[in-house]
């Protein structure tokens, strides 16, 4: 079930916040630029790492006033008003000190909040941020000139997903991607408002209070951030006593996305508790591919084991090239068969239509299966039932098709992909009749 929504007062402002977990010290989260809470936990990736933090401790979460789920205000708020904000969830969920988490833009408000209310901040973890946005003290610190162009692209094109080209440039060709990002920014703020909100970072500067924090500091940067550059975060690290960076080697400016959350979370577990846990769950959700070539035995009898063995170097090639374009795993081989695995299920069916489409090209013709379920992590490998019936579901696709289980159809409403009913099949090993469907994009 989805976390339940509350409010907590802080002045005439709703403040919209979320518990998760129960864990033995509080972490509070605090937002960059704009935030849904509901929509952030709809984002598988998200999701999991708001669900990893809140394995080790009491995870509060909030939409900053103006934005998400709290309340509309008349203009963007002040660092005061937003750590009124920070004390009035904290007061309404009974902690008296938590550490702070704040993400991006969210960096100067907890830096404040920290060096004004040491007594109520266990801890603070900056996360590709910075003291100031605009400054000449470090490098690659923006200037006024470039935020107003990208004021005005914003303001243009926001409800489009152009954030992501900034915020998450590993995967800015993915449509799934954007269209997660655009989902966000329609319902975060209006145009005009996510405009008003960027336009503070040029009148936001902590840099002043930086000597004056006292609490554990953890600095976490991605090396190759454009939005918030490497050196703002090398300059809090310089500037606050005690504290540690650690950079990563990905240009990623969200925490949670891709490997960026492989790549956080060990650590700010290990600030918080002095251990490292398991990087990966037992268990995990992921789609299934199975992927083979059609009559492969009476082709490379037919070919000679040469010609054969060009013919499985395209299939392999062809298959690894779709992977990293859609964010696949590549799992395992075996001769003319390949097993890979997604983290979404439309993202999955989008590349074995491609790999589909380019095999066919080449006269290599294809089955291909999909299914998503539960499956167990085994020595790095998956295995389990879902997987053994992502294979059966390969093994009933005709020559050319790409056949999902109605798991898959089911998870992709609104997606824009296409489905045609196979009808129900029995698959070896497995009980009941199956409901299968042909896909396409």
């Amino acid at each position: 079930m989805d976390p339940e929504i509350h409010y907590a007062r802080s002045g005439e402002v709703s403040i919209a916040y979320q518990v998760i977990g129960d864990g033995p010290r509080d972490l509070l989260l605090v937002p960059g630029w704009v935030s849904h809470l509901e929509v952030f936990w709809q984002d598988p990736s998200c999701r999991q790492f708001m669900e990893r933090l809140a394995s080790f401790c009491r995870l509060i979460r909030i939409d900053r006033r103006g934005t998400g789920l709290s309340d509309r205000i008349g203009g963007p708020a002040t660092l005061e008003q937003r750590m009124d904000d920070v004390r009035a969830t904290m007061d309404a969920v009974g902690s008296e000190s938590a550490s702070l988490l704040g993400i991006s833009e969210a960096g100067p408000m907890c830096l404040l909040y920290a060096a004004t209310y040491p007594e109520r901040t266990d801890s603070l973890i900056l996360a590709n941020t910075t003291a100031a946005f605009v400054g000449n003290d470090y490098e690659g610190s923006a200037t006024r000139e470039s935020l107003a162009a990208f004021f005005d692209r914003v303001e243009e094109s926001w409800g489009t997903g152009l954030s992501a080209r900034v915020l998450t440039p590993s995967s800015k060709d993915d449509p799934e991607v954007v269209r997660a990002w655009a989902r966000l920014e329609r319902n975060s703020v209006s145009p005009r408002d996510a405009r008003r909100l960027f336009a503070l970072l040029e009148e936001t500067d902590a840099r002043h209070v930086l000597s004056s924090i006292s609490v554990p500091t953890l600095v976490l940067h991605s090396k190759g951030d454009r939005a918030c550059p490497v050196a703002g975060g090398r300059y809090l690290a310089e500037h606050i006593a005690g504290a540690r960076i650690v950079e990563f080697d990905s240009d990623d400016h969200v925490p949670w996305h891709l490997d960026n959350s492989d790549l956080f979370l060990p650590e700010i577990e290990e600030f918080l508790t002095g251990t490292r846990g398991a990087t990966e769950p037992d268990r995990v959700l992921k789609t299934v591919m199975f992927c083979d070539v059609v009559e492969s035995t009476q082709r490379a009898v037919e070919l000679g084991d040469r010609a054969w063995g060009e013919v499985l170097d395209r299939f392999y090639e062809t298959i690894r090239t779709a992977l990293k374009t859609w964010r696949g795993e590549e799992i395992d081989t075996a001769g003319d068969g390949f097993f890979a695995a997604f983290d979404g299920p439309a993202r999955a069916i989008r590349c074995a239509v491609s790999i589909r489409d380019a095999l066919s090209q080449a006269d290599v013709p294809v089955r291909v299966g999909l299914h998503t379920g539960e499956c167990e992590l085994i020595g790095g490998k998956l295995g389990g039932v879902a997987v053994h019936t992502g294979a059966r579901v390969a093994g009933a696709a005709r020559p050319n098709e790409v056949l999902v289980s109605s798991t898959v159809k089911d998870l992709v409403a609104g997606s824009g992909l296409r489905f045609e009913d196979r009808g129900q099949h029995e698959l070896k090993g497995l009980p009941d009749r199956w409901q299968l469907f042909s896909a396409s994009t």
